[in-house]
């Protein structure tokens, strides 16, 4: 099946980081997935991808405008946490729109 393009903005954040230190990563993403991102304007949903190696965390956030964004990225509870998630690894983020998505 394929699905249409939805008009969600779509943030993907990857981080990389030590193997010995993606659990604690993780801990810290689900902490700040429950406690703020929830509780911001035009959050849709969040997952959480650990890659097998422990490598990598991938973010895979909807968000429903591309300005829900950049107001995230400067609400002070994230400016807060973004220094302990530096701590622990490096980031690239890309965001943009779903053109295509096929599933079962």
């Amino acid at each position: 099946m394929t699905s249409a393009t939805t008009t969600a903005i779509t943030l993907i954040n990857v981080l990389t980081v030590s193997p010995k230190k993606q659990e604690m990563l993780i801990d810290l993403l689900l902490e700040n997935t429950e406690t703020v991102i929830r509780t911001l304007k035009g959050w849709i949903a969040t997952d959480l991808i650990a890659s097998a190696d422990g490598e990598q965390v991938v973010i895979h956030s909807r968000w429903e405008t591309q300005t829900d964004i950049a107001a995230m990225r400067v609400d002070p509870r994230m400016v807060a946490y973004f220094p302990r998630i530096a701590a622990l690894a490096s980031l690239n983020s890309v965001v943009g729109q779903v053109v295509m998505s096929h599933h079962r």
